[in-house]
This record gives C-alpha cells, sequence and structure tokens, in this order.
C-alpha cells in the first residue's frame, strides 16, 4: 500500500505527530444504498475449506473453545469491505468475517461464527461472549491496556469526495468544509484534533458530521452536502467501487497504523494460539489471498506481532 505522511496537513494542524490512520467502525452498515449504488455479495467471499488443521496449533486451543467447536467472534458489521452485511441482512461478509474462519480451520475447529455487536461493546465482552473480536480495531496504546492485540494488516486513511471533486476540496487545507465521518474512529478523533487547530490558526473550524454508517455519509457527500468523508482507506476505495465511481478519493493516503485481532487480556493460552494461527495464514499466502478477493491484499503484514509498539 502506498502511504506517506502529508506534511502540509500536519503543518496545519501544527504538529509533526504521525497520525494514527486507521478507523474502527461502530455500528450495522445498510447492505444496498439506492444514492450510491452500493450492494454487497457473497460472491466474493474466500473459501476456507482448503485450510489445514495445524496440530501443534490446535493443542494451543483452551478446552472450553475445543469442546464448542466454534471461534466466536465480535464484529460491527458496518465497514465494507472488512466487515459488513449480506444482501440478506443478517449474514455477517467481509474480509475480517472470512479471517475468523480461516483462524478457526487452523485451529482445529468446526467453524468461526461471526455475530455483530456495537463497537464500543466487543473488547468488554471478549472472555464471555466472543473468544476474538476482528473489526478493524486500530492498534493504540489505550486499547493494550484493554486486550492483547495481534497485528494482521496496516491501513491507511483518505478522504473521499464526490467524482470530480465538484466542491473543490482541498485535503490540505480542510478548514470551513464539512466532513463525513464514522463515529467512534480514528478519523473522528483527528478530525477533532484538526478543527482545534484551524480556529487557533484564526481559521475557520471543520464541520464534523458524525455517522453511524458509511453509506450515509457517502449519500450526503455524493448529494453536496457535505464536502468530504474520511475514512480507512480501503473504505474509501471499495465505496468507490460500489458507487460506479460517484465517490473518488482525492489526496494521498496518509500514514497507516496496524490493526489487531482483539482478545481478552487474562487468556494467554488462547492468545498464543491465535498469534500462531494468523503467523500461519501470513507464512502459508492464505491471509494475502483473503485480503485480495476484496482488493485490500497490499494491507497485508508478515508477522502476528502481539501487542506491538504504537505511534500514539
Amino acid at each position: 500500500m502506498h502511504t506517506k505522511k502529508i506534511h502540509a496537513m500536519l503543518t496545519l494542524a501544527g504538529t509533526t505527530a504521525a497520525m494514527a490512520a486507521c478507523a474502527d467502525p461502530t455500528t450495522s452498515m445498510s447492505t444496498a444504498d439506492a444514492t450510491t449504488g452500493a450492494t454487497t455479495s457473497t460472491t466474493s467471499h474466500y473459501d476456507v475449506s482448503s485450510i489445514p488443521t495445524v496440530d501443534e496449533i490446535a493443542a494451543l486451543v483452551p478446552d472450553e473453545i475445543k469442546k464448542r467447536g466454534t471461534l466466536r467472534n465480535g464484529a460491527s458489521t458496518g465497514y465494507a469491505p472488512a466487515e459488513y452485511m449480506d444482501t440478506d441482512g443478517q449474514t455477517p461478509i467481509g474480509y475480517d468475517i472470512d479471517i475468523n474462519k480461516a483462524l478457526a480451520k487452523v485451529m482445529g475447529l468446526n467453524a468461526g461464527e461471526t455475530k455483530h455487536s456495537e463497537f464500543p461493546t466487543i473488547i468488554p465482552a471478549l472472555g464471555t461472549k466472543f473468544d476474538v473480536g476482528i473489526s478493524s480495531f486500530t492498534i493504540t496504546s489505550e486499547r493494550e491496556k484493554q486486550a492483547n492485540l495481534i497485528s494482521y494488516v496496516q491501513v491507511g486513511s483518505a478522504y473521499g469526495v464526490a467524482a470530480g471533486n465538484p466542491k473543490n476540496f482541498d485535503p490540505t487545507d480542510p478548514c470551513g468544509k464539512t466532513i463525513g465521518v464514522q463515529t467512534g474512529t480514528a478519523q473522528e478523533d483527528y478530525a477533532n484534533e484538526l478543527s482545534e487547530q484551524c480556529v487557533a490558526d484564526g481559521k475557520d473550524k471543520i464541520t464534523i458530521m458524525p455517522h453511524d454508517l458509511q453509506t450515509d455519509i457517502t449519500t450526503k457527500v455524493i448529494g453536496g452536502q457535505y464536502d468530504a468523508t474520511f475514512a480507512d482507506s480501503t473504505v474509501i476505495g471499495y465505496t468507490a467501487t460500489q458507487s460506479d465511481g460517484k465517490i473518488e478519493q482525492v489526496g494521498d493516503v496518509v500514514e497507516s497504523a496496524p490493526q489487531g485481532v482483539a482478545i481478552n487480556k487474562n487468556d494467554e493460552q488462547l492468545t498464543q494460539a491465535v498469534q500462531k494461527a494468523m503467523q500461519y495464514l501470513m507464512d502459508n499466502g492464505y491471509l494475502t489471498d483473503i485480503l485480495a478477493k476484496y482488493g485490500a491484499q497490499d494491507a497485508a503484514l508478515t508477522t502476528a506481532e502481539l501487542n506491538p509498539a504504537t505511534n500514539d
């Protein structure tokens, strides 16, 4: 993935601190949008049936999970292409859902199951309702205090505008503009920081419009109500494709940050099993193949690192 620091933006913000540029979803996403043309399909999911069980990794799986036979994942299914709902409005799909199934195969389990959960509720439910949280969790120092996080992808952030950029949105100078973001994301946090700096510099604040659903934001950008949206680069790219080009990326991808699988902080056994299973998927090309089904293969990492150092 091509990433770079957008120095003009950081200069505007009055800081050289790196941005944690990946996002985290919060709630479910509509599966079709008449205005954007966005639809979902089961045709792109990855078939995990050929992935073998690795006995030495399966031996690490806690007995309770072995007996149950399923790896329970909590995900906020509103962030295509990572996790979203199929056209039936009930079936979670996306690369994170496929990754959970692949982990389950390596770990000798019968299935990897994903259920929708509001984003803020996932980590507190690890070890009770869910075994893992695979839901575009940006790895931050604060989250590492709450859960064990195993890195698997690295994703940047980008702005999306209506085709042709009719509002002449300049990503290096967003002061005074109206920007749509998903609630609870790193992009929302950064936009607020940037807006404060705009005011401190004597410029107009950014009007930040948080939404639960990226599709709602897309509709408003296309309709001219918002100047731009700010989200994971994979989300912007996917939205551009699904909207038949009615949304396009403007500017460069902001410096990226890793995302991780979240596991209960006290479950060392499961953490070790998942880390080794993820490394197996990386080493044997399965992770890249899964991501490729969604056009996100460049996001794949090669080392499943536990609680890596963060820049925040």
